[in-house]
């Protein structure tokens, strides 16, 4: 893309000038001969490049105004290291033209080294970060999950994956359906206590790093359910676990969560609900973002992760009867798509 080479260019000049100013402000001499390369892109316009040079590296984010805003980037990560969380440190920023220079947490997401062996220990350490950013009094201006914000989420699902993907539009039954699983789901994900929400905490946004875990994408932090990061942490876009690891993952958090005095649910089978139905709140919206990213900005490849949703949204209904209008949705679509 043009306009990227033509950000690219004025990225490397503001870094060399950052790099310069720190390497003299830290007495590491002169700025070594290095290369810049593609750490990593994600569903968003951000685009990460690591800095490599005489043993140092180094981050940078590239985040395009007017799609992307670092301010809130660099506001949640200075409150996330308060509480001891490993954040990236900033280095620079340029704010208005949306360029972070960061320090390097590693090059190993949870996702790239996480396996049946090792999961109870990685977790373990996802579940202390977790903790402790739980714990943090709820005193910055973060918004709210509200109601407004979670209909514009749920609304992704008709808008972008019944609309555009499976190009069918609701008839009145299924407007109703539709209409008694949005009040359910957004009933239960307001009545649930509030802390901090990283809103995307699974494996891909957790480095293995010192200390572990290294915390990334934490820029649409919001406050609001408990349950929500937990349930995000286990049952992710892109791997899958059996129901009775799950269970017990989510019993241990539920009792350390308690002992640290972080306000769960008293009764583990109402926050077991409550996590089953704030996840198949998460997995339509998710769904829809799929959806739209396909057919909005024509990156098909997230489409494959789709149908694990459904089956997690499939054993949520199997065992939660108040989802019947759910189910008769899905069964309604599946039946349409197929003809």
């Amino acid at each position: 893309m043009p306009d990227q080479d033509v950000r690219l260019q004025h990225l490397k000049v503001w870094l060399d000038e950052q790099l310069t100013n720190l390497f003299a402000a830290q007495g590491w001499g002169a700025v070594p001969p290095a290369t810049l390369t593609a750490a990593s892109s994600d569903a968003s316009f951000r685009r990460y490049f690591r800095w490599e040079g005489a043993g140092r590296s180094f981050v940078v984010m590239d985040a395009p105004p007017p799609q992307e805003n670092c301010k809130p980037f660099v506001d949640i990560a200075f409150l996330l290291a308060k509480s001891g969380i490993n954040v990236p440190k900033i280095y620079a920023e340029d704010l208005e033209r949306g360029f972070l220079l960061l320090n390097d947490l590693g090059n190993k997401t949870y996702l790239d080294v996480i396996d049946g062996e090792n999961a109870d220990t990685l977790f373990d350490d996802a579940l202390q970060a977790l903790l402790a950013f739980q714990q943090l009094p709820m005193v910055a201006p973060l918004p709210s999950y509200d109601v407004a914000l979670l209909r514009r989420e749920l609304e992704l699902f008709p808008e972008w994956y019944v609309k555009r993907e499976l190009a069918v539009e609701f008839d009145a039954t299924q407007q109703q359906q539709w209409q008694q699983v949005s009040e359910l789901l957004i009933d239960s994900a307001l009545a649930q206590p509030k802390v901090l929400v990283h809103r995307d905490y699974m494996p891909r946004n957790l480095m293995v790093s010192e200390p572990n875990p290294g915390v990334l994408d934490f820029q649409d932090a919001v406050y609001g359910p408990v349950t929500y990061d937990v349930t995000c942490l286990f049952k992710d876009a892109f791997l899958s676990w059996p129901e009775e690891r799950v269970h017990g993952w989510l019993q241990r958090y539920w009792q350390q969560a308690q002992a640290a005095g972080i306000p769960v649910q008293p009764d583990f089978d109402d926050f077991l609900r409550a996590s089953d139905l704030m996840g198949v709140q998460r997995h339509l919206k998710v769904i829809g973002i799929f959806a739209r990213i396909c057919h909005r900005d024509g990156k098909p490849r997230y489409l494959a992760d789709v149908p694990r949703f459904f089956s997690y949204i499939d054993a949520v209904v199997a065992r939660r009867p108040e989802l019947a209008p759910l189910k008769a949705l899905l069964a309604s679509l599946r039946g349409g798509a197929s003809a």
